[in-house]
């Protein structure tokens, strides 16, 4: 065989790709143990450490995740294992504080744009640096009314258009 300086026999490539696939074989079996919701509490806790972020995201968003595993997920340094912390229905008020808090703005995008956010959460952010941000919080269905009156102050003319918006909804005058 020319062009081939030493090949490998047969054998061995085959028992490398079978070694290959056995090591993707486990991720897999992580991911959907992750995403089960009889998967035992204790046991998603394990795959909260999972190198995958794929696994982390799908613990992140199993509603049966116990708190203290998605504590450890809200600061995860994947965005897209926080954004599941950001839509898991389990998630608790505090968590929600901190992810409003979040150093990347499309994690407090997809917690100003959850329908189920806490409007406590939605006070936080009506005060973010970000306009586009703040926009999705005067459009937000459970913005409540204190807030709502808050950014109808905003510098910028959109905000203030949906606040009015929000507060003429919320008071029955639409």
């Amino acid at each position: 065989m020319r062009g081939l300086a030493n090949p490998l026999p047969i054998w061995v490539l085959l028992a490398t790709w079978l070694c290959a696939g056995a090591a993707f074989a486990a991720p897999d079996a992580d991911l959907r143990e992750a995403r089960r919701p009889a998967t035992a509490p204790e046991r998603l806790v394990e795959l909260a450490a999972d190198e995958a972020w794929e696994v982390r995201r799908a613990v992140a968003a199993n509603r049966r995740t116990p708190v203290a595993a998605l504590e450890r997920l809200a600061v995860d340094p994947d965005r897209r294992v926080r954004i599941a912390v950001a839509t898991n229905l389990s998630t608790p008020l505090p968590l929600f504080r901190r992810l409003a808090a979040d150093p990347d703005p499309q994690v407090r995008m997809v917690v100003a744009r959850f329908e189920y956010v806490p409007a406590e959460v939605l006070r936080i952010l009506a005060g973010d640096a970000d306009p586009a941000i703040r926009l999705e919080v005067a459009r937000a269905w459970n913005s409540d009314e204190a807030t709502l009156k808050r950014l109808l102050a905003d510098d910028y003319g959109e905000i203030r258009q949906a606040a009015r918006q929000g507060l003429a909804r919320l008071l029955g005058e639409e």
